[in-house]
């Protein structure tokens, strides 16, 4: 019998891309929650696991040749997970590139520009005193727009955002840009976001990885002390 992986994580959307994908590989695991608003991530156990002090992180008892493997930085959890599974990176080479590009895009791209379009344009206003800085809400909208549409464009193309296969590529992306609202975006230019948006999340693994913890989140712009730990440091 495999033996259950050891997930750390926070229901956010970097959290997200992991739980989506053990749901959706079928892997059993163990959930060890982080709580980044309360500081977890600086405890110095889980930091022998993420040196980067960033959730999620997993551990895999059953790793090369057999032995425990520990793993940070989602992209390279996503990675590890596909080639131990077989699942979810296509059945040819020429699929796997497709996938690690648009998996490095989201990494390099999405991720960073609408968690800092989250930042300005949300949990910045909020914070004690207010910091409501026009120029970079205004930067981080129109970069995340910009994204969403070159998204937009080869999902015109395609099913899937690496080609007519769903992969980990998709569970990277759909969770920061199932938060589009929150960024300030628009969807009525942009149809097949949408329409791939709706599709991923009616898979029942998308919904049990999304649902995850999912009462554990807590409105980081009435949140002081979170807003210390994770916006002061």
């Amino acid at each position: 019998m495999t033996k259950p992986i050891d997930l750390y994580y926070w229901p956010t959307p970097n959290g997200w891309k992991i739980s989506i994908a053990l749901e959706e590989m079928e892997l059993p695991y163990t959930l060890h929650l982080v709580n980044i608003g309360a500081g977890d991530q600086f405890r110095p156990d889980f930091l022998k696991i993420s040196p980067n002090n960033r959730m999620p992180a997993i551990t895999d008892p059953e790793g090369p040749d057999g032995e425990p493997i520990s793993i940070f930085e989602s992209g390279a959890i996503l990675q590890y997970l596909a080639r131990k599974t077989g699942k979810f990176y296509g059945e040819t080479e020429r699929d796997r590139v497709a996938v690690d590009q648009w998996l490095m895009w989201q990494m390099g791209g999405v991720g960073p520009m609408a968690g800092q379009a989250h930042h300005f344009l949300k949990y910045a206003p909020a914070l004690n005193p207010p910091q409501d800085l026009t120029y970079a809400k205004n930067r981080y909208r129109a970069e995340v727009a910009r994204l969403y549409g070159v998204l937009d464009h080869q999902l015109a193309r395609h099913r899937y955002v690496a080609g007519d296969f769903f992969s980990i590529a998709d569970m990277a992306i759909w969770g920061w840009a199932s938060l589009w609202q929150g960024q300030e975006q628009v969807l009525d230019d942009k149809p097949h976001l949408k329409r791939w948006l709706d599709e991923v999340g009616a898979r029942p693994g998308v919904q049990r990885g999304r649902a995850l913890a999912g009462e554990k989140r807590s409105d980081l712009q009435t949140d002081r002390k979170a807003q210390d730990i994770l916006f002061r440091r």
